[in-house]
């Protein structure tokens, strides 16, 4: 089959976290798809830090997960720690991490795609578009070919017309030791696209053997590890992989300072933007002045590698700072450097020329995702690479649009925000973004969404038969726990080792089991339960499900409400060729913003910065509310 007559249903441009899930997605719905890509060696490369998941991140990675993606699985297999973090915090701010091994991460996500029916491979650089009038037909590329193709998703991550910089050095390419990819830009901004640029960096790779961790504070993982995925076809690690903290010190910040005059970061050539929440060694020690200290995690790059990422020394000071200040670090006067920091600078289109499904509002049939929208994370590119890949191969099957409400999950939140708020600075996910995080934990993830995509055909049976299995048992235990009445002398054994107010009567187990300073551990020995539980095969996954459930059942419920709201304002859907012009009694900000963004109901023009309470009132009683 040639490449020259074939029509391909899906192209995905880039094959990063973002492209490798897309075209996974699509291939996977049915999608006859193509990954085109730079380097085959590089699929799904961990161009930073080797981790997977954290605050928020983590959720994010369940989800994906939950919905039939391949990034848990995949960091499941190949993770040298994993940690629960915010485990002293109520389980909505749990976040799953782990550190993965880089090589084996982006062998194993070949190996995956490559057993994908559906898909196709080609090693090139996409240097151009194909347009019919306002729909996209295809590619070209460097080589000279034109491939056809009813969708294009487009995930090129950092490499649009990228910038390396170290110190007054600066050089075309989207990774260190990749070039740039150019031509992909001019011709969407040539369709009337908007365009920007943003900024990242990375810190330096040292050599393990040259560093003295006996000087550095050891961070092992979770003596029970958990996993990412819901599959059992995954375990959970049985040995981990220590990461390392340290901390830079005044001498550090004062060699630091010596090369700012030498920094594109402040002698202006660098403008545009970097991530606020992953900010680079002098952007820190600028900031915060008064801080005499930031930590530095000395986080290994796999199993077998001498390797080392430093964590929190992202930087693109020239090279004889970096080599002057790190070895004031404690642990680090020995350092033998493997690659310098750098920073590098690329364009990213404003999303808010997106709807819901990540297709471009300017031309039908063309998806982006990732970094190319403004986000910062493998998690977040990821997300994105799946749902563009989801909504590519629907488009192409004339079917509705799979769209993720902001009560619903993680990625709903995260697609929502840069499609109406838009982004100026990279984007990366937080707890805090999510008004209904209570509801969106890492546990239910395959509650929440397993079931819808197995409607698309993209989770499988035996993803689905689990989380009717999850549902029932949980539901079983509540209901057991409801009714089962417990003597007040075996409950006041139990409360008097905890150093609590006894009983005086026998009482449901449920309510004493509520109590915040009581778990579920302190009641699993009474007879009743255990047997029931042996009986019913019970699992821990379950059991943390109805734990949560009765500590938090009140919470849950009031979010439950509030997101009913919310659904209610979402149901009432403004037309397509709304004009808003036309209602005067809007604010005049609020019709700018509005013709602008498009929204496609109440709620989403209700969070439109701009666009006042009021405004929505005059939008509703014109809706006929």
């Amino acid at each position: 089959m040639s490449l020259f007559s074939t029509t391909y249903d899906v192209i995905v441009v880039g094959g990063g976290h973002a492209g490798s899930e897309a075209a996974a997605a699509s291939a996977n719905i049915g999608a006859h798809t193509l990954l085109i890509t730079m380097s085959l060696q590089n699929i799904a490369q961990m161009s930073c830090n080797p981790a997977m998941g954290g605050i928020a991140k983590g959720q994010i990675v369940r989800e994906i997960d939950a919905l039939g993606g391949y990034s848990g699985i995949v960091t499941d297999k190949t993770a040298i720690q994993f940690k629960m973090l915010n485990k002293s915090k109520g389980p909505a701010m749990w976040s799953p991490r782990a550190q993965s091994d880089r090589m084996r991460f982006s062998e194993e996500w070949r190996k995956v795609l490559e057993q994908t029916d559906n898909l196709d491979f080609y090693q090139d650089s996409v240097n151009g578009l194909l347009f019919e009038e306002n729909k996209i037909v295809g590619v070209k590329t460097v080589l000279g070919l034109e491939i056809k193709s009813k969708t294009v998703i487009i995930t090129a991550g950092t490499f649009l017309n990228g910038l390396i910089h170290i110190g007054d050095k600066t050089f075309g390419g989207g990774r260190a030791g990749e070039g740039a990819s150019t031509g992909i830009t001019e011709d969407l901004v040539k369709m009337g696209f908007e365009s920007g640029r943003m900024k990242t960096g990375t810190p330096p790779r040292v050599d393990a053997r040259s560093l003295d961790f006996s000087k550095m504070i050891e961070q092992p993982g979770d003596e029970q590890p958990e996993k990412f995925s819901f599959l059992p076809s995954t375990k959970p690690l049985t040995k981990q992989r220590s990461c390392y903290l340290t901390y830079t010190s005044p001498e550090v910040h004062e060699l630091l300072r010596e090369g700012f005059d030498r920094s594109p970061m402040f002698n202006g050539r660098i403008q545009s933007t970097g991530p606020r929440y992953c900010p680079s060694i002098e952007d820190k020690i600028d900031r915060f002045a008064t801080k005499d200290r930031h930590q530095m995690f000395i986080e290994p790059e796999g199993w077998d590698t001498v390797e080392i990422y430093v964590n929190g020394f992202s930087t693109s000071l020239p090279e004889d700072i970096q080599d002057k200040a790190i070895r004031s670090v404690a642990g680090f006067e020995k350092v033998k450097f493997l690659r310098y920091g750098y920073a590098i600078e690329y364009d990213y289109f404003p999303p808010t020329q997106l709807t819901h499904s990540l297709e471009t509002k300017l031309v039908e049939n063309l998806f982006f995702a990732g970094q190319i929208n403004g986000t910062t994370g493998y998690e977040e590119a990821a997300s994105q690479g799946l749902m563009a890949g989801i909504n590519a191969a629907l488009k192409i099957q004339n079917k509705e649009p799979f769209i993720l409400k902001r009560n619903e999950a993680y990625i709903g939140v995260l697609i929502d925000d840069l499609i109406t708020k838009g982004t100026e600075e990279p984007y990366r996910m937080f707890t805090s973004r999510a008004e209904y995080r209570t509801l969106l934990r890492q546990d239910n993830a395959d509650l929440r969404l397993t079931p819808r995509s197995y409607e698309l055909g993209l989770a499988s049976e035996e993803r689905m038969k689990r989380v009717i299995e999850k549902k029932e048992k949980t539901e079983l235990l509540i209901y057991f726990l409801n009714n089962l009445s417990v003597k007040k002398e075996e409950l006041n054994a139990i409360l008097e080792k905890k150093n609590l107010a006894l009983v005086n009567q026998s009482m449901k187990l449920f309510k004493v089991a509520a109590r915040p300073q009581l778990g579920f551990s302190d009641f699993i020995h009474l007879d009743e339960l255990a047997q029931f539980i042996t009986q019913h095969n019970i699992d821990a996954e379950i059991i943390e499900q109805v734990e949560i459930y009765l500590k938090y059942s009140g919470y849950i419920e009031k979010e439950k409400n509030n997101a009913d709201k919310l659904n209610r304002l979402e149901n009432v859907t403004i037309p397509k060729a709304f004009d808003y012009s036309k209602v005067k009694s809007l604010s005049f900000e609020a019709r700018e913003k509005l013709n602008k963004i498009k929204p496609t109901s109440i709620s989403q023009a209700s969070r439109i910065s701009g666009v006042s309470p009021s405004d929505v009132s005059v939008l509703l009683v014109y809706m006929g509310r």
